[in-house]
């Protein structure tokens, strides 16, 4: 077969200088050049300046209204939403008197009067349970063991959360206990998860009643180990997470605080 041989094509390239158009500001009235243009792309057209904009078609029936609109520039994406609203749409609703809207949430200076901190849970604490020593203390209640003296739970050592009503002052603070009560109840039965067995209150306390686990923090044994795992000893722990995980969203509930601390 033959060579193809390419005939070079003969173009002829020019520069000119134009001014700029008399319509534009005195300020925008520079020398620019042209790009080079070839004359075998007829349809070839220079793209505008990204500083000149042409006027609005509103503008000529409207002479008042701006020439262009200005820029919306979000530096930050839009704020969460108030994770109290829910709250106060749900006490509007128990009381029946004011709109969504309009629940007043009292704060912790103000007085504590008309603060309902009756839960509707079980009575006779001390009659079904005794506590023993304090096992870890949070900042709003503090947990110890006990063993149960009556009842299903007789003899068996459990760990008892005790959440004091004193330091309940707002309805915010109440609402919480209420839905962690929820969620411990929901998320009972996975053989990885804490176990609930009852809530109690009386006139000061609310008393939790969950499985009493012996066996340390995860991170302390970490620590002993001197921060390694082997590949296997690491799955092993893993795969427990990912499936409580796994069970605690498929309930519609996240976590947010996982953490070697907060596994035993």
């Amino acid at each position: 077969m033959g060579i193809c041989h390419g005939k070079p094509i003969e173009t002829q390239q020019s520069q000119r200088e134009t001014n700029t158009p008399s319509e534009f500001p005195s300020e925008l009235q520079t020398p620019t050049k042209t790009p080079k243009s070839s004359s075998k792309f007829p349809f070839y057209s220079p793209s505008p300046l990204p500083s000149w904009f042409k006027n609005s078609p509103s503008s000529n029936s409207n002479p008042s209204s701006v020439s262009s609109t200005p820029l919306r520039i979000f530096k930050r994406p839009f704020p969460p939403p108030s994770p109290a609203k829910h709250i106060r749409a749900l006490l509007a609703r128990r009381h029946g008197s004011v709109k969504p809207n309009e629940a007043s949430i009292p704060e912790a200076s103000e007085c504590e009067l008309g603060l309902d901190k009756s839960f509707g849970f079980a009575k006779q604490f001390s009659a079904h349970y005794e506590l023993s020593d304090e096992v870890g203390r949070g900042h709003f209640g503090y947990t110890c063991s006990a063993k149960g003296k009556k009842g299903a739970f007789k003899g068996l050592n459990v760990a008892v959360k005790v959440i004091p009503k004193a330091k309940m002052t707002t309805a915010i603070a109440i609402e919480d206990v209420r839905r962690e009560v929820k969620i411990l109840r929901a998320l009972t039965g996975h053989k990885n998860l804490v176990q609930f067995y009852e809530a109690y209150e009386d006139d000061d306390n609310v008393y939790i009643v969950m499985e009493l686990c012996k066996g340390g923090e995860l991170l302390d044994r970490i620590l002993s180990r001197g921060g390694k795992y082997s590949e296997e000893d690491a799955r092993v722990v893993m795969i427990q997470i990912l499936s409580v995980v796994a069970f605690c969203h498929l309930q519609g509930v996240v976590h947010r605080d996982l953490k070697p601390e907060n596994f035993q």
